[in-house]
């Protein structure tokens, strides 16, 4: 039976809550999760990778876990929250590893990949194409411009928290509507805490001109882009501008889906990701 353990990982100041599996001497793959969710969100792909021989570790992010919550906008720079990843991967003393993200944990994971190509064995992008791509979306294609409006919405203080804690936390469930109530409550645990939902909330307001400036270029590292055509949230312009970017090998699985692909997807999504892991495993 494949177990999963709760580590604090401790990298300066902060210590991460990191759900992990697998045997430590096994490749390593880190996987990052997206908003408004947790690493809870990988439990079921963390067990079966884990078992054909990669050791698996999800953090939750800054600002998620209890004691990586820092007050101001500024301790969530898209630098910032990438480096965590450098940082988090350093303390299991590995020369190179897997990557896998989602929603803002792609956004991250983008940064990370394009930064230290050098590290990255392959990486897969769950629903966020590349940085540069989604910004000239949001810069030049009124769809997007549309779908992105909750993030200008998010650059106002305190009111955002208090529509989102609305009816204990409406606007979220309805996010959640294909999670299982026990993912339900792990993320309200997080989220229930204010500081955390507006640590959350920071991710947004501290990188909104990042989506739109962030020089981000040629991706040479092995990667799986993962997109459903349905999503509230990512229209097609952004993806098809990715495209451009990718040097390296490159598969984009598009779905007939919306933006929770591993709650909607998942088991297209962990064959997609599997067969990409065994293809670059050393």
């Amino acid at each position: 039976m494949t177990t999963i353990n709760r580590e604090n990982i401790r990298v300066g100041n902060l210590t991460f809550d990191c759900r992990i599996s697998g045997n430590k001497d096994d490749e390593l793959i880190i996987l990052l999760h997206g908003w408004p969710e947790s690493s809870y969100m990988w439990i079921d792909l963390v067990k079966d990778i884990s078992r054909l021989g990669f050791y698996c570790v999800a953090p939750n992010m800054r600002g998620y876990s209890n004691s990586t919550i820092l007050k101001g906008k500024k301790h969530y720079t898209i630098n910032k929250l990438s480096q965590d990843v450098l940082d988090i991967v350093k303390t299991f003393g590995k020369q190179k590893f897997h990557l896998i993200g989602h929603d803002w944990g792609a956004v991250i994971g983008w940064k990370v990949v394009y930064d230290h190509s050098e590290l990255i064995l392959s990486w897969s992008a769950l629903s966020i194409p590349h940085i540069q791509a989604f910004g000239y979306a949001i810069k030049n294609d009124p769809i997007q411009q549309k779908k992105s409006q909750y993030i200008k919405d998010f650059q106002v203080p305190f009111l955002p928290e208090m529509k989102i804690k609305k009816n204990d936390f409406e606007l979220f469930r309805k996010l959640w509507k294909h999670s299982s109530k026990e993912e339900v409550e792990d993320y309200l645990l997080i989220f229930r805490n204010k500081k955390s939902l507006t640590a959350s909330l920071n991710y947004y307001r501290a990188n909104a001109k990042a989506f739109a400036d962030e020089s981000i270029g040629d991706i040479f590292v092995p990667t799986l882009f993962i997109w459903g055509e349905n999503d509230i949230a990512i229209g097609a312009v952004g993806v098809e501008e990715s495209h451009q970017y990718m040097k390296g090998y490159y598969k984009f699985v598009k779905l007939d889906a919306g933006h929770w692909l591993i709650q909607t997807k998942y088991n297209v999504i962990k064959d997609e990701i599997v067969n990409h892991l065994l293809k670059f495993k050393k």
